[in-house]
């Protein structure tokens, strides 16, 4: 055998021996963020209250995040709470928040397990004090996971997030917006995309509209938008998004690198 497949089958054995903690991301992998929209109408289609469909969602989560390192993504947002949801019913965020610590309780050591980094973003101040602790032990009992970065967002605004963000690098830094803008956006963007941006933003649920998500970080990001309720948002459909996802080309701006480069049309022959 050829001295570098035996390296390669090395390598390979290696790989099958680590846990899913010590098993390194793949270089290729993808960036992923979801708008988890529908839980309430899924409800109600169903003459069912709209706390059943969060209890619906939170299963769906399980499947995705179960799924997603095999479909080749190394980081995945889920959008759980917005600022704005704070105009909800107080019993629907109360439904909201108690689900996230029975989930937190019940999946943490699973995470572990599989090899699952847990980060929670967007603000703390205004969370209940039951529920911050919980986060905080699920972060720190994560926080050797290496083969998904998976991160909540939270009593999130990115709007709110790129204002921190400014605020905290010109104090920081005692910058002058006006006399190094590219270098106080370059400090901004450090800050904000720290782990990256996103590839693909997926929106269930129907609605076409990025609602205060991640705007800074999904510059770029490819988006898609599916019809269907969160909550029937499975493996199969994580896999067909990820598909169309690898048949769309990214340019960045710039051109295809099969496209040929035309010559800039002669003003001398305009008429």
């Amino acid at each position: 055998m050829p001295a570098a497949a035996v390296g390669r089958l090395r390598r390979l054995i290696r790989l099958r021996r680590l846990s899913p903690v010590e098993q390194p991301l793949p270089e290729s992998a993808t960036a992923v963020a979801i708008i988890m929209d529908g839980n309430g109408r899924w409800a109600t289609r169903r003459g069912l209250p709209r706390v059943a469909g969060h209890r619906a969602g939170v299963e769906a989560v399980r499947h995705i995040v179960e799924r997603a390192p095999d479909a080749g993504i190394c980081r995945l947002t889920l959008y759980a709470f917005s600022s704005d949801n704070w105009n909800r019913p107080a019993t629907e965020v109360e439904s909201i928040f108690w689900l996230m610590r029975a989930y937190l309780r019940m999946e943490t050591k699973k995470l572990k397990q599989q090899g699952v980094k847990l980060q929670v973003i967007g603000r703390r101040d205004r969370l209940p004090k039951t529920l911050l602790r919980a986060i905080e032990r699920a972060e720190f009992a994560t926080s050797d996971g290496q083969r998904l970065h998976l991160r909540v967002a939270l009593d999130y605004s990115s709007r709110d997030a790129i204002a921190r963000a400014f605020s905290n690098v010109a104090n920081a830094n005692t910058l002058n917006a006006a006399q190094s803008p590219d270098l106080l956006r370059s400090a901004v963007a450090n800050a904000l995309t720290a782990d990256g941006n996103v590839d693909l933003l997926i929106r269930t649920g129907g609605e076409k509209r990025l609602s205060d998500f991640l705007l800074w970080e999904s510059a770029y990001a490819e988006l898609l938008f599916t019809d269907r309720m969160w909550p029937d948002f499975g493996a199969a459909d994580l896999e067909a998004a990820i598909g169309e996802f690898g048949r769309r080309q990214r340019r960045f701006g710039g051109l295809p690198a099969t496209a040929p480069v035309s010559a800039a049309p002669s003003l001398r022959g305009a008429q």
